[in-house]
């Protein structure tokens, strides 16, 4: 990984579109921050497109898409995109999977969560499953105290053993049935969206994140970029990120978001 201050002009002068994790990326210890938050709104305001990709349930993607300076978000893992249409006044959701298909798993992912919390103790389900659509999330240092890594490698060990996906964020490790991920639904709403296809237009689209559930994306997108913060997940990383910046959590963002907008300033656009 490069610092990013090494990101060249000209490349950041290309980049259209940012993409950003929330927790421990856009956040603080839980808190959403000033810098942070002004930054989303600085870049939405020079034309970027800006949106979320989160581990967080439907219930606060509901909030985020309808409130916040955004242009759509994409939550739990890649269940699905929110996005709130101003001229109809009207929320968009659209989900990978049917309702019917949601309400069985979420039967299942129920019984398999019992089955974690019997088996690893001190950990718990995460304070908004309530919210959640499609996925369980296991909290393993939100509102827990921090578990050892082998108790949260046995929540994934125990997700995948019952044939579910796994991912560990920087605070939950979050399961499923199904085989997407944050990658494979933010192409389907770039596309659906905004006629974007990002197989082929991927250089002009920055992503930034911090923990292992982001690799898909470090691997896709040339341009991505990590919050110091997530040198902690060094060695449970296989897919890095090109660039890291220099703070960490939300200053991190809002350092990244400088960056494009001075070259954006540079160039005369906007």
């Amino acid at each position: 990984m490069e610092p990013l201050a090494q990101f060249p002009v000209a490349e950041r002068r290309a980049i259209r579109g940012v993409f950003a994790d929330i927790d421990d990326t856009l956040t603080n210890e839980g808190r959403l921050g000033a810098a942070a938050y002004g930054a989303l709104e600085r870049l939405r305001a020079a034309g970027f497109l800006v949106v979320p990709i989160t581990g967080r349930p439907a219930g606060w993607c509901d909030l985020i898409a309808r409130q916040w300076p955004v242009d759509g978000v994409v939550g739990e893992n890649g269940a699905f995109y929110f996005r709130y249409d101003e001229r109809q006044r009207k929320l968009v959701k659209r989900f990978i999977d049917e309702a019917e298909t949601r309400a069985v798993n979420r039967r299942r992912l129920q019984s398999l969560g019992e089955r974690i919390l019997a088996q690893v103790p001190g950990a718990a389900l995460s304070a908004d499953q309530l919210y959640r659509e499609s996925d369980l999330a296991i909290d393993f240092c939100e509102d827990v105290p921090p578990l050892p890594r082998a108790a949260v490698d046995r929540i994934v060990e125990l997700f995948e053993q019952a044939g579910a996906t796994a991912k560990i964020s920087s605070i939950h490790v979050n399961g499923w049935f199904g085989s997407y991920d944050k990658l494979t639904m933010t192409k389907i709403m770039m596309h659906e969206c905004f006629g974007i296809d990002l197989d082929a237009d991927r250089a002009q689209f920055a992503f930034v994140g911090d923990s292992p559930n982001d690799q898909p994306m470090f691997g896709f997108f040339p341009q991505a970029v990590g919050v110091a913060n997530l040198r902690h997940f060094m060695d449970r990383l296989t897919e890095l990120p090109r660039w890291i910046t220099a703070a960490a959590g939300g200053a991190g963002f809002a350092e990244l978001a400088d960056a494009l907008l001075d070259a954006r300033a540079r160039s005369g656009i906007g």
